[in-house]
């Protein structure tokens, strides 16, 4: 099995090399597809050296910032492996985990996430802990599922179904609406624990409270007006 594992990029210089190092420690057959978002940083210019040290990475440049949703719509076209995941570029989320996630599959053609809440986290912020429950609580009562960590990065989904499915989010609205589109055609999504360890505003996190109620209303309108 090959897997598309795709990064999108804004402002991490910090954490890039890094976190990329760690993708590629991974012993699993895969591709690694960056999107820079329109990066400001010093980011766009460092994968562009990366890209020249190493020409099996796939990057791509957004000419201007335009979201998460915006940027990981442009690395799933790139990606040609069975199955897709997501990787943060910042150090929340370890890569290691995608061997449990993969393990699980066991030959199944089938959607798995990654849930920080049962497995080990640490330093999530209170506002993202209640946050990231009331959505997820909410997933499960609009589309009668019992998931504990709608809101995670790790994502473990079929290429066919990334490619069928049309993603309109630009934002972090995203995980809601890819998590909507997954149970609206027809896959159950099951959980395999993993660990987070968060990073706090002052580090880089970009995502705010206004995103949650972008994420609400993502989640409604994929229940109700598809």
């Amino acid at each position: 099995m090959k897997l598309s594992v795709v990064i999108p990029v804004y402002n991490e210089i910090n954490t890039l090399e890094e976190i990329l190092k760690k993708v590629k420690d991974v012993k699993i057959s895969k591709e690694i597809i960056l999107v820079d978002d329109g990066s400001t940083d010093g980011s766009r210019e460092l994968l562009k050296s990366l890209q020249k040290r190493d020409t099996s990475l796939t990057v791509v440049f957004q000419r201007k910032n335009q979201g998460k949703g915006a940027a990981l719509r442009a690395g799933f076209k790139k990606a040609c492996g069975d199955y897709v995941i997501v990787q943060d570029a910042d150090l929340e989320y370890d890569p290691k985990d995608y061997l449990k996630l993969i393990e699980e599959l066991k030959g199944s053609r089938m959607v798995l996430y990654g849930s920080r809440f049962m497995g080990s986290y640490k330093d999530m912020a209170s506002l993202h802990f209640f946050g990231n429950r009331l959505l997820t609580a909410l997933t499960n009562l609009l589309f009668g599922v019992a998931l504990t960590d709608m809101e995670t990065c790790y994502k473990l989904i079929p290429l066919e179904l990334i490619k069928k499915i049309e993603i309109k989010s630009d934002r972090f609205n995203f995980e809601p609406e890819i998590t909507a589109k997954i149970l609206r055609n027809g896959y159950k999504i099951k959980e395999v624990s993993i660990s987070y360890a968060g990073r706090a505003a002052s580090e880089g996190k970009k995502i705010t409270w206004r995103d949650g109620f972008s994420a609400l209303a993502t989640l409604i309108k994929c229940r109700f007006f598809p």
